[in-house]
């Protein structure tokens, strides 16, 4: 089976986040970047099935230069190629012109299921997937956490959790699909694997080399407008509940809890 999977560079869960002189967009210097947590899940289930029926696997990202770290991290887990969608006027591109570029990118490519991840764990819209599967004019399914292939390829069942349940939908192929947390555990890269990504083909794409008008694209083309980012508020200093017995704090804790946080 031929394989895509869409990858996203975002800053590490651990890396603090400042919003930047403009209130729009945050500091980017000393950031460390990481391929997005949903999008490993992906990498990782194509590979899995790579293995089981043969085939290749393409990861395709978008962004500046920095971003073919994250290709190689995938290729070092064992994809095939990749490529970098990389073009100055992508920069602050809405999740519908990120989902137009890959889908140009896409098109033209043998593949019978996409992978993405079923949100950014930076922006957190879960828009790219849907859209991207729009353009190409092909079903998508969500939140995956289970992926079974046909012995012939033509189809899949997957399993989507609902309120307690599990959704078992079948579909045919080519079908996208938005990994969720649970699909899989992803693999490390060995160190075989890194020396071999370096080997590995990973082709560069601007807009022009895939048809596209860059006015179509970057912050002033977005239907999605950021007006102000603001940090969260301050937390208040916590309160000790005072009293000489566990009988005393507690009522003193009820007595705070119904006249100072009005929540009983």
């Amino acid at each position: 089976m031929n394989i895509i999977v869409c990858l996203k560079q975002v800053p590490d869960t651990e890396t603090q986040i400042k919003i930047a002189p403009d209130g729009k967009s945050i500091v980017k210097d000393d950031i460390k970047w990481i391929m997005n947590p949903y999008d490993e899940f992906g990498v990782e289930e194509a590979l899995r099935i790579k293995e089981k029926m043969g085939g290749e696997v393409t990861v395709v990202g978008l962004g500046p230069k920095r971003v073919t770290e994250t290709i190689r991290t995938a290729l070092a887990m064992g994809a095939d190629k990749g490529i970098l969608i990389t073009d100055d006027a992508l920069e602050g591109s809405d999740s519908l012109a990120v989902a137009k570029a890959l889908a140009a990118a896409i098109k033209d490519l043998p593949y019978d299921l996409i992978f993405t991840g079923q949100r950014g764990i930076d922006d957190d819209l879960g828009l790219v997937g849907a859209s991207l599967a729009e353009f190409l004019g092909i079903p998508h399914v969500s939140l995956v956490v289970k992926v079974e292939v046909a012995e012939d390829g033509k189809s899949v069942k997957v399993h989507r959790p609902v309120e307690g349940q599990t959704l078992v939908i079948e579909s045919p192929t080519p079908v996208l699909l938005t990994a969720q947390k649970g699909l899989n555990e992803p693999r490390y890269a060995s160190l075989p694997g890194i020396m071999k990504a370096k080997k590995k083909p990973l082709e560069e794409k601007s807009l022009a080399d895939l048809g596209l008008d860059p006015s179509e694209f970057g912050e002033g083309a977005r239907k999605l407008k950021i007006l102000e980012l603001t940090p969260p508020p301050e937390r208040k200093a916590g309160k000790i509940v005072e009293g000489e017995t566990p009988q005393e704090k507690a009522a003193e804790l009820a007595r705070l809890l119904h006249e100072e946080a009005n929540v009983i």
